[in-house]
């Protein structure tokens, strides 16, 4: 199993961050790179398609938890060579502004070692919190 954590502390509200990350719909507004996002259905279960070039991932709303700014999905169409992969990104107060820590877990296929997945979703999370963070102490 591989797994990967990113956390970034932002210099406003969690309830400005969640507002952001807790709209499953809303990511491209806040995540660099995405041409479009289409989103099928509401609530736990809605899909999302997330273009980014020549790029498409489908991912699933698996849950979401406003009382503990909280968001949970899996990705069931994707480049990446990874099965039940499971992403949490939680939003937490920290002193006068707020962290956000997103993890995801998943397998790897024989033959594909972590440090060939793994570089790649941190870079592309870390960047996404990189880029948040700027619009909101930016606001």
């Amino acid at each position: 199993m591989g797994s990967i954590a990113i956390e970034e502390e932002i210099a406003a509200s969690a309830d400005a961050a969640w507002k952001s990350i807790g709209d499953f719909a809303g990511i491209g507004g806040w995540m660099p790179g995405i041409d479009s996002c289409d989103t099928e259905g509401e609530g736990i279960g809605a899909v999302r398609t997330v273009n980014m070039g020549a790029l498409k991932i489908v991912e699933k709303l698996e849950a979401h938890d406003d009382d503990a700014r909280s968001i949970s999905y899996s990705i069931t169409e994707g480049p990446l060579p990874v099965q039940n992969y499971l992403a949490t990104i939680q939003v937490s107060d920290a002193g006068a502004g707020c962290k956000v820590d997103w993890t995801a877990r998943f397998d790897l296929p024989e033959g594909v070692e972590e440090a060939a997945i793994a570089p790649a979703l941190e870079g592309a999370y870390g960047g996404a919190l990189k880029a948040l963070k700027a619009q909101l102490e930016n606001a």
